[in-house]
């Protein structure tokens, strides 16, 4: 993970993010178990008052699970995982969207680069 934090955003937001990246990717799969809260702080360099703080949101939120005396796990619920992607894709669409619309790009201007691209990476 990248140590180098934003620092107009919380460090535990940027690190829930991250694990929820790494979900939507397939790198954690329903199930799998993350690092202790003691690992996982070393491994970002961190307090582990963040990660615990980091695993707390994830399990209110539903995408893992602590299991008592066994640790923290990705949830097996495959529909809350497919409304995380969702959540995921719309949060990346807009934020393109309002960022291009502040540049002056119309709607128009924005598909037909989104069609031309896309049509590349297919061609690779």
């Amino acid at each position: 993970m990248n140590h180098e934090f934003n620092r107009h955003k919380p460090i535990y937001k940027q690190i829930m993010e991250h694990i929820c990246q790494d979900i939507v990717r397939g790198t954690y799969e329903h199930g799998d178990k993350l690092p202790s809260v003691r690992d996982f702080a070393v491994q970002v360099g961190v307090n582990a008052n963040t990660i615990q703080r980091v695993y707390q949101e994830l399990e209110r939120d539903g995408i893992v699970e602590s299991k008592r005396g066994q640790g923290t796990f990705i949830t097996e619920n495959e529909e809350r995982i497919n409304v995380l992607k969702e959540e995921m894709k719309k949060e990346i669409v807009q934020r393109f969207i309002t960022d291009m619309m502040k540049m002056g790009f119309t709607y128009h201007e924005m598909m037909t680069t989104i069609e031309e691209e896309a049509k590349n990476d297919d061609s690779s």
